[in-house]
């Protein structure tokens, strides 16, 4: 008999136990925390730049071939691009769950370069980065000059230099980033009334930038071969690139006979500036800069959150005085007291098995046996964690929850065979002996039990899907629980009882007494029951059919969804102003938002971004986004989603903008913005507008249903925009490049790249563009000028038509086909699931 070995050895068998629960506590350290199982696929991010295009221009010319590219890439689920009117295509790339995120980063980007040669050239200058991307956003912090000493784009550069390499090398932090960009860029605004007056094209200062501020090679004096042998080798080096303002603002744009010179400064205004102007930030209304923080897939979320804290404490330490950071958004708090919330909840459950354990046993002696399996059998689940590759989430802790009354169960079968056979036999055997055949008799019942309850929760596991993914986890914890239950009841348990099990029984207390009186009553009762049952065994059978319709019913009637909408701490706010709104009066309207906000007794900070789009995260003047912080869940009532409900009524008196509040997405990196979200494709490769006409329409009915609300479409094809015809025949006639024209339309209303100068150990970017006051309207082209190939000066207007029309402020592609994204939530007192049935009714009607 199996367990004979270890009841003759129970300090062999206490040595198996030992040894189960330091394996599951040497796994503990090494497993990550989380707040569900990781179910996010994997994704790599593609980013390109194309200043000054518009959407469609740049989905067309960028975005189309790139994805052509990277579509069917391995393990590949799906992709999609996001063209903002700030120049920039995002373009994401989504794996299959398990797909190890380096190899995919190279397979795009082995992908990315066989599709460079069809990009335009000032895209491939600019470079396309191909990162890993986790969407599980852990942190977001605001820096601050309190006092105003630093302006945002010093405090930019000094996060970027500084702060931003430490944070990137933290051990699970997949990306960190400055919202908005605002690196340093040698900015050269352009005057074109001082261009037009010396005869002078932004083609000429392009060319005058780029041949005096380069990087040259001037060899080495004496290096081999040379027929004289030299004593020394020396390294001849050069002045290359430019460094300061005053060397730029010297770059000599045109000599003269008279040997004077006409300089940059001359003609343009030079300063150290911001790379991109679309994003402006505050922290409860004071300027401030964010930093995104996001989580490496698999990651303990509470470790590295826990790893940045510690880091940026030390940074602060050596930050300028009057530079402060503040925590805007953190969603490990909540998981943080979710898992404490979590922990004492199973403290608990022990603390109840305990005492259930003992009113029945009746005995301290028999009651610590089975109370030993519980710390064996649950610590050593942690290292079958380790081994599947599971996390320390809800689930799993939910799992052991469940988990603490069944573990016991085998441990209690045996305990009540062997005080039986003690308390009944008549062959006076002793303890030993009477353990020996209690485990004779039920060894195979345990086994049964283990298979029977592994045949429960097993196939759970083979559930596919996210849902299947979901809850994989939970269902393998408790089978790996209950195996262990079971080894721990053939080893451990009868060798327990064979030491603390005596055959002599003291008098019970009076408490157990009492119990044993009461539950003989009930159980005296229920066999009454039973045997009625039996006597009308027709009747139960029609009841028991009754219960199952009724169940069936019900289960039908009740709402789905994947898991519960929570109050995590913090609610996202969302503004859209009036369609191609300047980003000044963006930041205006997020001001009055900011100030509607901190009014609110619930609402501790709050952290904006006039000019960041969460939905598409694009980068949009007319759009704003702001992380608010609420008080801690014991000092306040109302729940997030309640404060959200409130804000959105008193948004909607708000006239100047389209103000949205909603409550955190429950699994992080499953969305932005929690709901739902779908993809509506044009595949024919029509207008935008006709797709704009059936995601509007969708838009329409979907707001009529009583399961949704606050549904809305991304695109928009309402906003002004202008639209530049060249007259090439015009310009081939006069002799003048029609590059040359897109060159100075780009430089004087875009932002033209020259090339690149060294600052602080970093390499920066040099822009051009025109000075504000000559690119306020359409009539600033007539400032503008173009050279012919005979040298004349030729007014861009002659060249170019303007038409004034409306347009998509952003182009989005869903798996290569233009699309655009509809989102909507559930209305309150309607679940995920609900509204799921409701997009999909609408879009079937459509």
């Amino acid at each position: 008999m199996f367990s004979k070995f270890f009841i003759s050895r129970p300090i062999f068998a206490t040595v198996i136990s030992i040894i189960i629960v330091l394996m599951g506590l040497i796994a503990i350290k090494g497993l990550p925390i989380q707040e569900y199982p990781s179910i996010v696929p994997p994704q790599i991010s593609v980013q390109a730049v194309y200043p000054g295009a518009d959407a469609q221009t740049l989905s067309k010319t960028v975005a189309a071939p790139l994805e052509e590219a990277i579509n069917g890439v391995k393990n590949m689920i799906y992709m999609k691009s996001t063209a903002s009117p700030s120049g920039v295509l995002t373009l994401s790339v989504s794996f299959k769950v398990g797909t190890d995120s380096a190899v995919a980063k190279v397979d795009v980007n082995n992908r990315v370069q066989t599709a460079l040669s069809r990009l335009p050239e000032v895209v491939r200058r600019q470079g396309i980065s191909v990162r890993e991307r986790s969407p599980d956003i852990l942190k977001v912090f605001a820096f601050t000059s309190e006092k105003s000493k630093h302006n945002t784009l010093y405090i930019a550069n000094y996060v970027l230099i500084n702060v931003l390499g430490n944070l990137k090398r933290i051990p699970g932090v997949g990306e960190a980033i400055i919202f908005g960009d605002q690196n340093y860029s040698m900015r050269v605004w352009l005057k074109p009334d001082k261009l037009a007056y010396y005869g002078l094209t932004t083609t000429d200062v392009i060319n005058a930038i780029r041949s005096q501020n380069d990087q040259f090679a001037a060899g080495r004096i004496g290096q081999e071969p040379i027929k004289n042998k030299q004593t020394y080798t020396y390294t001849v080096t050069t002045k290359g690139r430019l460094k300061t303002v005053k060397e730029f603002q010297n770059i000599i744009i045109r000599s003269n006979s008279d040997g004077s010179a006409l300089k940059l400064k001359d003609v343009a205004r030079v300063e150290l500036g911001s790379e991109r102007y679309y994003l402006e930030g505050s922290f409860n209304n004071h300027p401030s800069v964010f930093v995104g923080i996001f989580l490496s897939p698999g990651a303990n979320a509470l470790s590295v959150s826990k790893s940045v804290d510690n880091t940026m404490k030390d940074l602060l330490k050596r930050f300028p005085s009057d530079l402060k950071y503040h925590n805007v958004y953190d969603t490990t708090k909540f998981v943080r007291e979710s898992i404490k919330e979590v922990i004492y909840t199973f403290l608990f459950a022990i603390f109840l098995v305990i005492i259930v354990i003992y009113l029945f046993l009746g005995t301290i002696r028999a009651t610590i046996i089975p109370v030993l399996a519980i710390p064996v059998s649950i610590i050593g689940t942690f290292a079958g964690f380790y081994a599947a590759g599971f996390s320390i989430n809800f689930l799993t802790l939910f799992g052991l929850i469940l988990a603490i009354g069944l573990v016991v169960d085998d441990a209690i079968v045996v305990i009540e065979n062997v005080d039986r056979i003690l308390n009944t036999n008549t062959e006076n055997l002793s303890v030993k002996d009477a353990v020996i055949r209690a485990m004779s008799e039920i060894t195979r019942p345990i086994v049964a039990i283990v298979l029977v309850l592994s045949a429960v929760f097993i196939p759970a596991s083979f559930i596919g899907g996210f849902s299947g993914k979901m809850y994989q986890q939970f269902a393998l914890t408790i089978a790996t629980s209950v195996i262990i239950s079971g080894i721990v009841a053939l080893t451990l348990t009868p060798a327990m009882c064979a030491v603390f099990l005596k055959k002599e029984r003291k008098k019970q207390f009076w408490l157990t007494r009492k119990f044993n009186i009461l539950f003989y009553n009930i159980t005296k009762s229920f066999t009454k029951g039973v045997r009625r049952t039996i006597r009308f065994s027709a009747f139960s059978v029609v009841l028991f059919i009754i219960m199952l319709v009724a169940a069936d019913f019900v289960i039908n009637k009740l709402p789905t969804g994947l898991v519960p909408s929570e109050d995590k701490g913090a609610i996202i706010v969302i503004d859209y102003l009036m369609p191609g709104a300047s980003l000044s009066r963006t930041v205006k309207v997020q001001k009055d938002i900011n100030t509607m906000l901190l009014n609110n007794p619930n609402i501790t900070t709050v952290g904006s971004m006039a000019g960041l789009d969460l939905f598409t995260f694009s980068y949009k003047t007319d759009a704003g986004t702001g992380f608010v912080h609420l008080k801690d869940w014991s000092k306040r009532k109302e729940s997030s989603q309640e404060i959200a409900r409130r804000l959105i009524g008193r948004f909607s008196q708000y006239k100047k903008a389209y103000v949205i509040a909603l409550n955190p997405p429950p699994i992080m990196g499953m969305s932005i913005t929690g709901g739902f979200e779908m993809y509506v494709q044009d595949r024919t490769g029509s207008d935008i507008r006709l797709l704009n006409k059936y995601a509007q329409e969708i838009v329409r009915k979907a707001n009529r249903k009583p399961e949704l609300t606050m549904v809305r479409s991304t695109l928009n094809t309402n906003v002004p925009q202008y639209r530049i015809t060249v007259d090439r025949e015009k310009a081939k006639s006069l002799g003048v490049p029609i590059a040359s024209i897109f060159t100075t339309l780009q430089a004087t209303f875009g932002t033209a790249y020259a090339n690149d100068f060294n600052l602080y150990g970093r390499v920066y970017h040099v822009n051009i563009q025109s000075e504000g006051n000559f690119r306020k309207n359409i009539k600033d082209y007539n400032d503008v000028f173009v050279r012919s190939t005979n040298g004349d000066l030729i007014p861009i207007s002659s060249l170019v038509s303007f038409k004034r029309i409306i347009g998509p402020s952003i182009v989005q592609r869903f798996n290569g086909f233009q699309s655009t994204e509809i989102t909507g939530q559930p209305r309150f007192g309607y679940s995920s699931g609900d509204a799921m049935r409701a997009i999909q009714e609408v879009a079937k009607e459509v």
